[in-house]
């Protein structure tokens, strides 16, 4: 991380401390290890995060957003200076799991050799850093600074627009607490590819709020 101009590391849930094995280890960027933030849940490590990329090293059975290495370099680096941005690796053995995948707004994954695709964590690590490094030299080196007009909402407004949303379809009979299937997870990848703004996004919940307003009166 260190090497490619990256200081800001979050753990999530580790399964050990910040040892004197891992600040020899370290060899040298011991201040990013003893630095690290810890946070039991990846929902509440990214709940401030305007932008969320998770690593992804095999398709999986809901399709979601996804980017190039080089476009998720140039994408975290634009947007920046407009929020937190965060790249999420998971564990060396399993990965991310498909309900902290649907946590991100956009999936990355190396096309590495797909006779050899060995990578792991530390590799992926620092490729994509690198390629977060090259996104930032690119913009200093073009002496122009990203000015996106967009304002988009953080995690933590998302998940209350989620949980809201969910919450009116059950009212209206849409699905039910003991069936629900698919739907939600669908909505989440429709809304994620859309990519709503917070403003759209508090249109989005005044809808629903009138909804749940009607319904109340009906009753």
């Amino acid at each position: 991380m260190k090497v490619m101009g990256l200081s800001q590391m979050v753990l999530v849930d580790p399964q050990c401390q910040v040892d004197a094995q891992a600040i020899a280890l370290a060899a040298g960027a011991s201040e990013i290890a003893l630095n690290a933030q810890i946070y039991p849940t990846l929902e509440a490590a990214v709940a401030d995060c305007g932008l969320v990329v998770g690593t992804s090293a095999r398709s999986r059975t809901l399709e979601w957003p996804m980017l190039e290495p080089r476009e998720c370099g140039e994408k975290l680096i634009s947007e920046a200076n407009q929020h937190s941005v965060a790249m999420v690796f998971g564990r060396e053995r399993t990965g991310l799991t498909n309900d902290e995948l649907q946590l991100c707004h956009y999936h990355v994954c190396v096309p590495a050799n797909p006779e050899y695709s060995s990578l792991n964590l530390a590799m992926a690590v620092q490729l994509l850093s690198y390629e977060v490094r090259m996104a930032y030299l690119a913009l200093q080196q073009s002496s122009q600074s990203s000015t996106l007009q967009e304002e988009y909402p953080r995690h933590q407004e998302l998940e209350r627009f989620y949980a809201h949303l969910e919450q009116v379809i059950m009212q209206t009979e849409f699905i039910s607490a003991q069936q629900p299937g698919q739907v939600m997870n669908k909505l989440r990848r429709m809304f994620t590819r859309a990519r709503p703004e917070a403003q759209e996004i508090n249109i989005l919940r005044g809808i629903l709020t009138s909804v749940q307003k009607s319904i109340s009166r009906k009753e």
